[in-house]
């Protein structure tokens, strides 16, 4: 039976790897960033993942967490017991909670051009929406239930925006003579 090809020769080093970057990833591989700054902080790399989460009060395995039920047929329960673990660093579960209980800010916003194509659809027809698809600014020739969709769009993403684009058409325009 034949050899492989390369199985007898001796190895080379090769100059074509970066040696310094690939150090870098195997221990970004094995020590990965972690996200959560109050975990960070608290985080000692000399435990174990699951004694540190442990130590924050915080679960590592749910299945293991929370206690099950084990039904049996003769109609006796019994109940799993879950290891109640010493908390020693509760401050991280309460700046946890604290975060979590913040509201959540709404990202959600319109481009700049399509705003000004609602409020130009809005300026020039009001709630005519047959009007507007029929609108030479309608470009994209959109439907009149796809402008009615972008109208609400804008509404819900911008509303004091929108409630004083309204306000500044129902005043009367002053002209100067």
């Amino acid at each position: 039976m034949p050899k492989a090809k390369k199985s007898g020769k001796r190895k080379k080093f090769d100059y074509n790897q970066d040696r310094k970057k690939m150090k870098k990833k195997l221990l970004k591989k094995y020590n990965p960033r972690i996200e959560n700054s109050q975990i960070r902080n608290a985080w000692d790399n000399r435990k174990s993942m699951a004694r540190n989460l442990q130590d924050m009060g915080l679960a590592y395995d749910p299945n293991h967490t929370l206690p099950i039920k084990k039904h049996r047929l003769l109609g006796e329960q019994r109940e799993t017991k879950a290891s109640a673990a010493i908390v020693t660093k509760p401050y991280v579960l309460d700046q946890l909670e604290e975060e979590a209980s913040l509201p959540e800010k709404s990202s959600k916003t319109l481009s700049s051009d399509m705003i000004e194509y609602v409020q130009h659809m809005i300026r020039e027809h009001g709630d005519n929406y047959k009007a507007m698809a029929r609108d030479e600014k309608n470009y994209y020739q959109d439907t009149p239930k796809q402008i009615k969709r972008k109208i609400n769009e804008y509404k819900r993403c911008h509303p004091e925006h929108y409630d004083a684009f309204i306000s500044s058409l129902d005043a009367p325009q002053q002209t100067v003579q």
